[in-house]
């Protein structure tokens, strides 16, 4: 390990950021995962919140009585008004960055809600530089609530078409996810998993209960459950492997999951 990270430091110090030899000794250098006890949930926002009291309130209640056991970082959805702000934003010709920008404010505010419903457990909703203290919360009550749209902003990185941001909020759960080094990504939302069509329009869709990135792209369900750039993250990321996409709207399937069952359906790296 001392040769590495000193060849690491002389390679830093002569070599261009992009120089391949220093990108194979930063590689060989180990990760510290920073919450690896830690399962990152992302609530849908069009599936579940905008549902109402009757499919949040019974995740709540599955959310309150799971951090007992288990340390829980929950992201948010922005679902159906960050679609109508981005109608409008993309007729005004407005760039993927300012639509970022809404998209994210519309996360946050959906983070608030829930926050305000935790908030008697001691639950409590945090946004921007307020993620450092994420290790606090969870030491202190095992939960916190965070607002799931990457804070890109003007500086997303715009789609190779139109202008809908493609790093939503399904990819700025995943990233905290992998950044943090937690041992497991959850989402969950209106449908019980992956399906080789659309369930709520084809009648004839097969569930698909384990997939890999690969075999998704290669059946063309790379954008049916999961934001596209998701999969490609998956497919690079060191600490979280595979994810598990669950039908949160089914009583005990939250709960069942974080316990380790094999719910919904998994995606996994390879």
């Amino acid at each position: 390990m001392t040769s590495t990270t000193a060849e690491l430091e002389a390679l830093l110090m002569q070599r261009s950021l992009t120089d391949t030899q220093l990108l194979a000794a930063a590689e060989a250098a180990a990760d510290f995962r920073i919450l690896p006890n830690a399962t990152v949930l992302k609530i849908g926002g069009q599936s579940v919140i905008d549902r109402g009291r009757a499919a949040v309130y019974p995740l709540v209640d599955e959310i309150v009585a799971a951090r007992k056991e288990h340390k829980l970082l929950i992201g948010t959805g922005a679902g159906t008004r960050a679609r109508h702000l981005y109608s409008i934003a993309a007729g005004l010709n407005l760039p993927a960055g300012l639509l970022s920008q809404l998209g994210g404010s519309v996360a946050d505010q959906n983070a608030a809600m829930l926050g305000q419903l935790l908030a008697k457990h001691g639950i409590s909703a945090v946004d921007g530089a307020g993620l450092s203290s994420v290790p606090l919360f969870l030491a202190e009550v095992n939960a916190v609530v965070f607002g799931g749209m990457p804070p890109y902003k003007l500086w997303m990185r715009p789609a190779a078409e139109g202008v809908i941001p493609p790093y939503r909020t399904d990819a700025g759960c995943f990233l905290v996810a992998e950044q943090f080094g937690c041992k497991a990504m959850i989402y969950v939302k209106d449908e019980n998993g992956l399906y080789t069509g659309n369930p709520k329009t084809s009648k004839n869709a097969t569930f698909i209960p384990r997939i890999s990135v690969d075999e998704m792209k290669a059946k063309g369900l790379q954008d049916s459950i999961l934001e596209f750039p998701v999969l490609d993250l998956l497919k690079n990321a060191r600490h979280v492997r595979e994810v598990q996409v669950i039908n949160g709207l089914v009583p005990g399937n939250l709960t069942r999951a974080l316990a380790g069952e094999h719910v919904g359906t998994i995606i996994t790296a390879r």
